[in-house]
């Protein structure tokens, strides 16, 4: 229902008192709906789909603000562009070209399946630099997996950014990568002697 408008994700807070649920988006504006009226009926869905009574959960849009880094908003867009009949190399590039241009260290876009021939095979797409082990993988490396029905067959999407350090947390993590080499400056006072 909201692949459409860029779906990234979701967040749930739980209290006693009520559900929220945040919705993340590329395009939160049409997840709202005009007057509100697509929200209320997701919301009314929700209530419905999980059992929950009437105003105990709450459905919010939040807008995803680097959407170049974002890898489920990414997977999600390199989808369309396959359901739109675009080449699988030229639609993987573009996706690749603007994960890089939004400031990420490196990006992978894997694209498997029935993609030209009867025999499937997978295509990898690489840009920059990219960590695959240990605990920095996990912390600045995001990953989605998304699949594409197209009339030969299923095609799967895999996309992984990763996030370069950022000391505010609002483009990746805030820690520093373990490998990483700071030269500080020599004290004045220490003066070697010949």
């Amino acid at each position: 229902v909201l692949a459409e408008d860029g779906y990234s994700g979701v967040e749930l807070r739980i209290t006693p008192v009520r559900t929220e649920i945040i919705i993340r988006a590329t395009r939160a504006r049409e997840v709202v709906g005009d007057k509100a009226r697509r929200i209320l009926e997701l919301t009314s869905l929700v209530q419905k789909r999980f059992g929950f009574s009437p105003d105990t959960v709450e459905l919010y849009a939040e807008r995803v603000e680097h959407k170049g880094l974002c890898a489920m908003a990414q997977a999600e867009s390199l989808r369309y562009k396959l359901l739109k009949g675009l080449a699988v190399r030229r639609a993987a590039y573009g996706v690749l070209r603007h994960i890089m241009e939004s400031g990420a260290k490196g990006c992978e876009v894997i694209v498997s399946g029935k993609l030209r021939a009867q025999r499937a095979k997978s295509m990898k797409f690489k840009d920059g630099y990219i960590i695959s082990t240990g605990q920095p993988a996990q912390t600045f490396v995001s990953s989605a997996t998304r699949s594409v029905q197209l009339r030969q067959g299923v095609l799967g999407i895999k996309v992984k950014i990763m996030h370069p350090h950022d000391p505010e947390g609002r483009l990746g993590p805030t820690t520093v990568m373990p490998d990483t080499i700071t030269v500080k400056e020599p004290s004045p006072e220490l003066e070697f002697s010949k």
